[in-house]
């Protein structure tokens, strides 16, 4: 199998997560916390994509309770630059969470990512060491991505999985329906949602 270039279609194991002895890491905030609105739990996640030649780097922002992606960057390393290019946009975006939770990877916890968080004024969390499932639904898209797009249409280069990812994207928020959100699609989740909240203020 070897020879002929047969393999299993499965995620393999690579450290995306590497902390930073340095960096400051923040304490995690959801425990216990009802996540009820729009706009009150941001979380981010890289993970990495499979190319024919190669793999690049996949960074989303995605609302905790609606599960919508705000904004994200594809990247061929892993400079935390690509974490703040997407973190801006989503801030530009939707506004600003209450809190934001992240892994405590090395990009998470540099200056410059934290340092937007702190201008904005919101509030900090990160995941315990080792534990993905603090950020189980973030988890959760990179499965469906890699499942129902990536490992199905094999990308040659960072261009076509970025034109890939991003129609990916739109279908997921816009017409995939989660069970978690009663057989709502993430954006309307997110919109219905808001405008009670608005109403509510």
């Amino acid at each position: 199998m070897r020879l002929m270039g047969i393999f299993a279609v499965y995620p393999k194991r690579r450290n995306t997560s590497l902390p930073f002895r340095d960096h400051k890491v923040y304490p995690y905030l959801l425990r216990d916390l009802t996540i009820d609105h729009p706009n009150q739990v941001w979380c981010a996640d890289i993970t990495y994509i499979p190319l024919a030649k190669g793999f690049g780097y996949l960074v989303a922002i995605m609302d905790w309770f609606s599960r919508k992606v705000l904004s994200w960057r594809l990247s061929n390393t892993l400079d935390h630059l690509f974490c703040v290019d997407a973190l801006n946009e989503a801030l530009v975006k939707y506004g600003k969470p209450e809190i934001f939770n992240t892994d405590q990877g090395a990009q998470f916890t540099s200056e410059a990512f934290t340092g937007v968080l702190k201008q904005h004024d919101i509030k900090i969390s990160m995941d315990g060491k080792g534990r993905w499932i603090d950020n189980q639904f973030i988890e959760r898209l990179w499965r469906s991505l890699k499942y129902e797009d990536v490992y199905l249409n094999l990308y040659e280069t960072m261009r076509e999985a970025e034109q890939g990812i991003r129609k990916y994207l739109i279908f997921y928020n816009n017409e995939r329906p989660h069970q978690g959100l009663t057989g709502l699609t993430p954006n309307k989740t997110f919109y219905l949602n808001l405008k009670k909240k608005t109403k509510a203020a």
